[in-house]
């Protein structure tokens, strides 16, 4: 399975139209698509440079993943497996007037895949412990955090909460990715690639086929087998987006 990833309403629409595709074409009796939507409103849409998201464009976002989930739930269409991605992202988000719409538009959706009962994509990028701050405030359920930028520390009280972070292939370069891989327990960690970016190559093009070298790196800083990475891991994003049966 493969998860597709939307960023704004016009992406989502894709994704749902993409995933909407393979579940059609699916073997019969098939558990899932081979294409996984997660519906979201990335946080990077509110960058200083954009041009700036309204309620409106919120709200339409918030509806429209509404009406996809009951379209899955009613067997009419494939299932969403998860909302995101959402998040934080205080990088290109400097501008205290943007960041305040940021922090409203994931507080709306965290809240939002609770009523849902949906796994939350979230993306965090020099926003660590407001991050984890919030969620924790909301008394969030099913996270990821994907390819969190953030200090071990706060990591680890994400993960006390049950939290799961995902390891990109960059891991083989960056120490920061490598500290979060040795502090966090195996369980609280699954694999990602972030395709097209994050790869193990910087300025290089990421591919799929790079998410096994991130095991291959959580193996060696954890000094277990490669294989207890891979079932664990896999056991872990089973879990956490309901894909047992898949």
């Amino acid at each position: 399975h493969i998860a597709v990833v939307g960023q704004d309403r016009r992406e989502n629409e894709a994704v749902f139209a993409a995933a909407a595709s393979a579940w059609r074409e699916s073997a019969p009796g098939a558990a899932l698509p081979v294409l996984l939507p997660f519906l979201g409103l990335h946080p990077d849409r509110f960058a200083d440079r954009a041009a700036m998201i309204g309620p409106e464009e919120q709200a339409g976002v918030a509806a429209a993943i509404r009406q996809a989930v009951a379209a899955g739930r009613s067997g009419a269409a494939p299932p969403v497996v998860g909302i995101g991605e959402v998040g934080l992202d205080y990088w290109v988000c400097r501008d205290e007037t943007r960041r305040g719409p940021q922090r409203e538009a994931f507080t709306e959706l965290a809240r939002l895949a609770l009523e849902l009962e949906l796994p939350l994509n979230v993306h965090s990028r020099s926003a660590g412990h407001h991050t984890i701050d919030l969620l924790l405030g909301l008394d969030a359920r099913q996270v990821l955090l994907h390819a969190f930028d953030g200090k071990a520390g706060h990591a680890l009280r994400g993960a006390e909460a049950g939290f799961v972070f995902s390891i990109p292939p960059s891991i083989v370069r960056s120490p920061q990715k490598q500290k979060l891989a040795r502090a966090l327990p195996l369980a609280a960690l699954a694999l990602e690639t972030d395709s097209p970016v994050l790869g193990p190559d910087k300025g290089e093009r990421n591919e799929p086929a790079n998410i096994a070298l991130c095991a291959a790196a959580i193996a060696e800083i954890k000094g277990i087998p490669v294989e207890e990475v891979r079932a664990a891991t896999a056991r872990t994003a089973q879990r956490l987006f309901g894909l047992e049966g898949g």
